[in-house]
């Protein structure tokens, strides 16, 4: 049984989503030449036809991803794995960072989409399409990840952090998994979900070993995970990393793209640099920089000449980390990969890389958005449906929204604009009457309506707040609910982790968002509890 029931607003009417992506989903001529193919079901059918991999690279793909699983202690979904092995065969794929504990609900509405958007494109081409999630771990960006909200409490992971942030062990998260615990309670969901905390983040693992271990449980298996982060894949990619250490040509090719688009009024995402890889050790993740001639690891004393720094990747390769430029290119090089579902910013910085990959000669993979959710109790369902407001006036301008409100439970008594109107018409009879005799009062007459119409705004504030008084309960209670949607002023989505959701649901919560998930995505799903 579906436990909730589904309706969209646009992604234009929510107002939450910036003009670059809106445009995009409205297939807006201006931007098709910032992409490859379509996120239609004609532009899937395209983009497999077309869909360039050397299948050299399979076999090494598929060996990683087996040892990583095994390595970390868990079970591979032998079914998705042997598909990924069969010649011919193609992947959708999410990449995210390491959030704790999954971060904000966002990232389970990316994997959802993921595992939906294979399912429906393997009917529809007939083709084994195998959903993937590329772990971020990498990224060095420890304040990006080092909180999780859960009931409205910031949890913060107290720990010196350097270099890649997969390699962090999780030894020091034993008192955060203690608050969680308390947070939590003793229901039977609750005691449940501990008890994958505890499994996937205990002590010894690293974060990309947790994290593997927390998403593989949550999604039942149903999605392969993959950290890039291994030397037998980054040997594959030696060759770009080398190219791009000599010639540098990502720079040129991705601000062409952004001139581009600022052409026709959009703004920079990303700003390419001029190499853009890291040089990577442990606790280390620095920028590469070529300066007189030398290649220099930027805030330590490492540098290389062209030649040791190619030698350096030939025998190391693992010591090198692509940006957020060429990340793209390494994950198109290494999965035989049709779509990369992501959200607004990800789909505004890949419109900027298609140059960059016609160049590489790489496949660029069809943007496709991922699924957008607000989760909405019953609870707040009937205090809606008691203030007569609608989800889409409470993602607006809240005061406008409480004016409104006020006004219409007022009656008339809040406005004065008949009366303002009076005025005007009282001063233009003023007007006819002077003018002949003198035509320069003709200014004195408008300053004088304007001062009235001014003495009557501000009576109309101070009612205005009278009757706001009046109401403070009512306009308190959908203050409340903005802030349940718009926490912090950003969206649900973005600020709270799935766990509240997950005791109300049990294991189950997964696959109850995932019936509501459907192609094409119309906007901003809002999901009611039954």
């Amino acid at each position: 049984m579906n436990k909730f029931s589904a309706k969209s607003i646009s992604f234009s009417e929510s107002k939450q989503f910036s003009k670059l992506f809106v445009d995009y989903v409205s297939n807006k001529k201006e931007l098709s030449s910032f992409y490859a193919f379509p996120t239609t079901n004609e532009g899937y059918k395209l983009a497999a036809s077309k869909l360039m991999y050397d299948e050299k690279n399979r076999s090494v793909l598929v060996e990683v991803i087996r040892d990583q699983y095994k390595k970390t202690g868990i079970d591979i979904n032998n079914k998705l794995i042997d598909e990924l092995a069969l010649p011919g065969s193609m992947a959708v794929c999410t990449g995210h960072q390491l959030c704790l504990f999954t971060g904000p609900l966002y990232f389970i509405y990316k994997i959802i989409s993921t595992i939906r958007l294979a399912e429906v494109q393997s009917n529809l081409l007939c083709k084994k399409i195998i959903p993937i999630y590329w772990m971020a771990s990498e990224d060095h960006d420890f304040e990006e990840i080092r909180s999780v909200n859960v009931f409205g409490k910031k949890l913060i992971w107290e720990t010196n952090a350097k270099g890649a942030v997969g390699d962090l062990r999780t030894d020091s998260l034993t008192s955060m998994l203690s608050d969680i615990k308390n947070l939590l309670g003793d229901s039977a969901n609750a005691i449940q979900l501990n008890k994958i905390l505890e499994e996937a983040y205990r002590p010894g693992r690293s974060l990309a070993e947790a994290t593997r271990s927390f998403v593989n449980t949550l999604f039942n298996g149903s999605i392969l995970i993959l950290d890039a982060n291994d030397s037998r894949l980054k040997k594959i990619f030696a060759p770009t990393m080398k190219r791009e250490v000599e010639k540098k040509e990502a720079e040129s090719l991705v601000n062409i793209s952004i001139k581009d688009l600022e052409k026709i009024g959009y703004s920079a995402q990303v700003n390419p640099r001029n190499i853009n890889l890291f040089y990577m050790k442990e606790n280390l993740r620095e920028r590469i920089e070529e300066v007189d001639g030398k290649y220099k690891v930027l805030n330590t004393d490492i540098s290389f000449t062209l030649e040791a720094l190619f030698s350096e990747i030939d025998s190391h390769p693992e010591n090198f980390s692509p940006n957020v430029v060429l990340r793209p290119i390494y994950q198109q090089t290494i999965l035989p990969n049709l779509a990369y579902v992501g959200g607004p910013g990800e789909i505004s910085y890949w419109l900027e890389y298609k140059t960059m990959f016609d160049e590489f000669k790489v496949t660029f993979p069809i943007l496709q958005p991922r699924h957008f959710a607000l989760l909405l109790d019953k609870n707040s369902n009937e205090r809606l449906s008691k203030f007569e407001i609608s989800v889409t006036e409470l993602l607006g301008d809240v005061e406008e929204l409480i004016k409104s409100f006020v006004k219409k439970n007022s009656g008339d008594t809040t406005s004065l604009d008949s009366e303002k109107e009076g005025l005007k018409k009282i001063f233009e009879v003023v007007r006819e009457k002077i003018i002949p005799i003198d035509p320069t009062l003709n200014g004195t007459v408008d300053a004088e309506l304007q001062k009235q119409i001014n003495a009557l705004e501000n009576l109309e504030a101070k009612v205005m707040r009278a009757a706001k008084q009046k109401q403070e309960t009512a306009i308190n209670q959908i203050r409340k609910l903005r802030e349940k949607i718009l926490p912090g002023g950003i969206l649900q989505e973005r600020f709270e982790n799935f766990m509240p959701y997950y005791l109300k649901h049990g294991a189950s919560f997964v696959e109850d968002i995932s019936q509501n998930y459907s192609w094409p995505i119309e906007g901003l799903l809002i999901l009611n509890e039954e």
